[in-house]
């Protein structure tokens, strides 16, 4: 058997084994996310999954709102909000523990500048596990 012929078994078998361990309820994949940003006076989500929409409720505060709901509050959610200009401005993701929720429904975050004041970014992104 030639090299090919091995590499190309190996790589089917590998895939075989994958697939087998994989599967949709496995908990290292995202149940929900979404890219979205805040232009002109509208949220616009730029792609996602998972998720029924997003609200601004403030500037810089957001809600995302799951299209099916998770069967409690405990799930692990990620997010990254993009500068909106080059000035070296940077934009953090984040949650304040007393004033934003975190529900089966929903999740709500905030995008802070670097001394804390909440602003809009044109880019977060935000990833669900559970």
């Amino acid at each position: 058997m030639s090299l090919a012929l091995h590499i190309a078994a190996l790589a089917s078998r590998v895939g075989t084994e994958i697939k087998a361990l994989v599967r949709p309820d496995h908990p290292g994949l995202a149940r929900a996310w979404v890219s979205f940003g805040y232009n002109g006076s509208a949220v616009v989500i730029n792609a996602a999954h998972n998720v029924a929409g997003v609200t601004r409720l403030a500037a810089g505060r957001y809600r995302i709102t799951f299209a099916t709901p998770f069967a409690d509050a405990n799930y692990c959610w990620q997010a990254f909000a993009r500068s909106s200009a080059n000035t070296g401005t940077a934009r953090t993701a984040l949650a304040r523990s007393t004033s934003d929720a975190k529900t089966a429904a929903y999740v709500e975050v905030v995008c802070a500048t670097g001394n804390t004041s909440l602003a809009d970014t044109t880019e977060m992104n935000l990833v669900v596990y559970r």
